[in-house]
């Protein structure tokens, strides 16, 4: 099996999870924009390919796949993420599972607001999101909303320009100069996520692995410890029943009062997705069953065991500037 992963980065450790599952299984084909993506040093192929905005960026990876007989095409990246959905048809014409959630619900994990829309419209427990001041303001007058808030962009990734805000002055200043900021209730409750991969022939979640965040930075959790609820894993497979997705995705939730509550959905391999990798949770093999064999994985829901610790830490890859030029292929 030959797969494709776009804007690779820095997403070392998760080719190297792919290379422990199929060893010589699979070659691993990656792209990115810039020759010091440190992940390129860890694929069997690597091209460089210019900004997935460019006019030429779905005909160069296109012609990759037709190039190194891809089976499966995905990215690490979320603005990409529509970009391969719109273009499905093309790669499915090339024999090219795209694992990537169909156009629709791409669109509406990238736009927090519309999914919080979506949500609210199928009765799916979410927080609270006002998609500008004076819509906070109306709801905060009639009493449905309390300050301090969180505010972050209604579009992107990485948790840039998310913060706290505790006052109303500060709170109308600041979406009056940002005015792509989404405004949400402050939540106090525990905060966790969960990997989840929806199978590509059944199209049903086969596993679920969730975990609570002990710490995080910028882009996400870097501290996890796994556990297991089944009114969890019955909250997500309701939730996804509302939405189209194919393959890896990770869903951001709060538990508070009782209740779950979702955040958001970035439907792609999520950065701690390695925390479920390293306690058996296994999304190369179901890849290369679905893509490869083309058979139905079987559910394995809860399958790991629970207060399993994930520590994430930073490493480096050294190479000659003449080694990195000579192994990365432009077209």
């Amino acid at each position: 099996m030959n797969i494709l992963f776009c804007s690779v980065g820095r997403r070392c450790e998760l080719l190297k999870d792919f290379r422990r599952t199929l060893g010589d299984k699979a070659r691993l084909v990656v792209t990115d924009n810039s020759l010091y993506a440190p992940a390129l040093e860890f694929a069997d192929i690597s091209y460089k390919v210019p900004l997935i905005n460019d006019e030429a960026y779905i005909p160069m990876i296109l012609d990759i796949c037709r190039r190194e007989n891809i089976n499966a095409v995905t990215t690490l990246i979320d603005p990409e993420i529509a970009i391969l959905a719109e273009h499905r048809e093309k790669f499915e014409q090339l024999g090219v599972t795209v694992l990537a959630p169909y156009l629709e619900t791409a669109r509406l994990c990238f736009d927090k607001y519309e999914m919080y829309k979506h949500l609210v419209k199928n009765n799916i427990p979410t927080i609270k999101t006002f998609g500008s001041y004076d819509e906070f303001k109306a709801a905060y007058d009639d009493g449905v909303i309390s300050l301090p808030v969180f505010v972050k962009p209604r579009t992107g990734s990485g948790s840039v320009g998310a913060r706290r805000i505790d006052g109303l002055e500060l709170l109308k200043d600041v979406t009056s100069q940002d005015s792509s900021l989404i405004i949400q209730e402050l939540m106090t409750g525990e905060d966790m996520d969960a990997d989840i991969y929806v199978d590509t022939v059944s199209h049903k979640p086969i596993a679920i692995f969730s975990k609570k965040k002990i710490s995080t930075t910028i882009g996400g959790a870097n501290k996890t410890i796994s556990f297991k609820d089944e009114k969890l894993f019955e909250f997500v497979k309701k939730a996804l029943q509302t939405l189209r997705f194919n393959g890896p995705l990770d869903m951001d939730l709060f538990y508070q009062d009782g209740q779950y509550y979702l955040s958001e959905i970035n439907p792609r391999f999520g950065g701690a997705y390695l925390h479920a990798y390293g306690a058996g949770v296994d999304f190369p093999e179901f890849i290369y069953n679905n893509v490869h064999n083309k058979a139905e994985n079987r559910e394995c829901i809860g399958s790991y065991e629970e207060e399993v610790v994930m520590m994430m830490y930073d490493s480096v890859v050294i190479s000659k500037l003449n080694d990195i030029k000579s192994s990365v292929k432009s077209i």
